[in-house]
């Protein structure tokens, strides 16, 4: 797929839109909550766009932190924004601090300078071209507005003691998403896409999750995620040929079994990038 001529639209979502998926996304974003927010500041701004908001999960902490702010939240898919909905209006005393919107975010439905602040999570590497969707998110920024973009840099995961059918999997799900038009190696490139925007002050920040025997519930807590998050791709995994029934079932028998083992070492890099409009 072009990276130049598609629209997010043409791109097939590796995960998927289940319920299971969606439920495994509010999880997501509790459990990385204070690794990816530990540097985020959004106190000066005051109306945040959110590209690709999914079900809310992200939306919630936003608000939750940073009271002050509104979030204008946009996503293709109708199916993530009826979930968002639903969670969010669990949430009554948020109720007046947010807007969904189903838009492409290459193609934004919205005039230059609307917004004080962007945030973007685990979105680029979705989406056919990244450059497009970034030159749309300053386009309706006013200057001086911050940008925080947090990105996969999926190279990086290293999972021990050894285990084969993990390792097939991993790569024939980075492969699919590769092959798809997406980028599982974006996280690193963020910077360069930044400058390349038009965006200044580009700093970017290598963060972690790495557990071994100094926190093993953590560790175990984790793993267990991850395995939610390899089996989230596994139907359109083996659909396209990528994995076979059997590698897939060997991937939940080792990671059970790294998630048992006394030793085990779970190491995942990704790349939070911070840029100011001017």
């Amino acid at each position: 797929m072009s990276d130049t001529s598609s629209s997010c639209s043409d791109f097939p979502y590796l995960h998927g839109f289940s319920s299971t998926e969606q439920a495994r996304l509010v999880k997501q974003a509790r459990l990385a909550e204070s690794t990816i927010f530990h540097d985020i500041d959004y106190s000066n701004a005051r109306r945040l766009l959110e590209v690709g908001s999914g079900v809310g999960a992200q939306t919630e902490i936003l608000l939750r932190r940073f009271p002050e702010l509104h979030a204008t939240c946009v996503d293709l898919n109708e199916a993530q924004l009826d979930a968002a909905r639903t969670n969010l209006e669990a949430m009554p005393w948020l109720k007046g601090r947010y807007e969904l919107h189903q838009s492409d975010a290459t193609n934004l439905p919205f005039e230059p300078r609307t917004f004080d602040a962007a945030f973007l999570c685990w979105v680029l590497e979705h989406v056919p071209s990244p450059a497009r969707v970034l030159n749309e998110v300053r386009r309706v920024l006013a200057p001086g507005s911050p940008v925080y973009i947090t990105e996969v840099m999926n190279s990086s995961f290293l999972l021990d003691p050894y285990s084969p059918n993990v390792w097939r999997y991993w790569m024939a799900f980075n492969d699919f998403q590769y092959d798809s038009g997406g980028d599982p190696f974006v996280g690193a490139k963020l910077g360069n896409l930044l400058l390349a925007g038009g965006f200044r002050d580009v700093t970017t920040d290598v963060k972690t999750f790495y557990f071994d025997n100094r926190e093993p519930a953590r560790r175990k807590t984790m793993i267990a995620f991850w395995e939610e998050l390899l089996l989230s791709a596994a139907d359109q995994l083996i659909q396209a040929g990528k994995v076979t029934q059997d590698v897939v079932d060997g991937m939940r028998r080792e990671m059970h079994q790294v998630q048992n083992d006394p030793n085990a070492v779970f190491f995942y890099a990704f790349v939070q990038a911070r840029a100011v409009v001017y």
